[in-house]
């Protein structure tokens, strides 16, 4: 890409990305939302398929860190982060269907994140479409110290690795870019699979240049369909 010639980026599959958010931010669940104002009684048939979709889900999403399914009227998918093992993804996504459905009991709609995992399901086939109905922003406390110059250079990063994310299998890239000798910033995007590589860019590069706090040195953007991460290398 002949506009970031000039720009020291190491694009990278995998790396230990771990934030400093702020002291009221749990350390684990980052926050979710119950997504349809419409209830379920308990015994119903939506209870037992929502039960047989939250078990599908676990074991589809293990093996590649994504899984999507159907059962009746209900829909779902999970998605673990693209550096993750795969024995934290089963961990995350389980406990997050289970959490999700605690959270937003009797709902028929929830979306939920955690540091490693994001699980989501509804009684509406959401597949292929992109979510804006819902965006969760955390950000570290503190700004850089050039906020300026900071912000520039992480919004070429995250826009660099949005076009990555977007052309990549797995829907996810992760990289780095220096700002000056003693700040780097590590970014990373991803999508849910479901989206086309157009939908995907589209919906990254909507978190990204929608006016979020770039400035600060660290932060997550956290939607139904995307999610855009970052912080400096210490």
């Amino acid at each position: 890409m002949a506009s970031f010639t000039n720009i020291s980026i190491c694009l990278i599959s995998l790396f230990t990305f771990t934030l400093f958010l702020h002291a009221s931010v749990a350390a684990d669940h980052l926050g979710y939302s119950c997504i349809n104002q419409q209830n379920f009684t308990v015994g119903t048939p939506y209870e037992l398929n929502l039960n047989k979709l939250t078990g599908l889900i676990d074991y589809l999403t293990q093996p590649s860190g994504y899984g999507q399914a159907s059962v009746g009227d209900t829909h779902g998918l999970g998605l673990c982060r693209g550096d993750v093992s795969s024995f934290d993804c089963l961990t995350c996504i389980t406990k997050a269907g289970i959490e999700a459905r605690k959270l937003c009991s009797g709902n028929k709609g929830a979306v939920t994140w955690y540091d490693y995992c994001m699980f989501k399901y509804l009684d509406q086939n959401f597949f292929g479409q992109i979510d804006t109905s819902v965006t969760v922003l955390l950000s570290n406390v503190n700004n850089a110290t050039n906020q300026t110059l900071f912000k520039q250079r992480n919004s070429e990063l995250l826009n660099v690795l949005s076009a990555q994310a977007s052309i990549s299998l797995e829907r996810y890239a992760g990289g780095e870019i220096a700002v000056d000798e003693n700040t780097t910033i590590h970014g990373l995007t991803q999508c849910t699979r479901d989206l086309s590589s157009y939908d995907c860019r589209k919906c990254l590069d909507g978190q990204i240049n929608s006016n979020k706090p770039l400035e600060k040195i660290g932060g997550r953007i956290l939607g139904g369909s995307c999610n855009v991460m970052w912080e400096i290398k210490s």
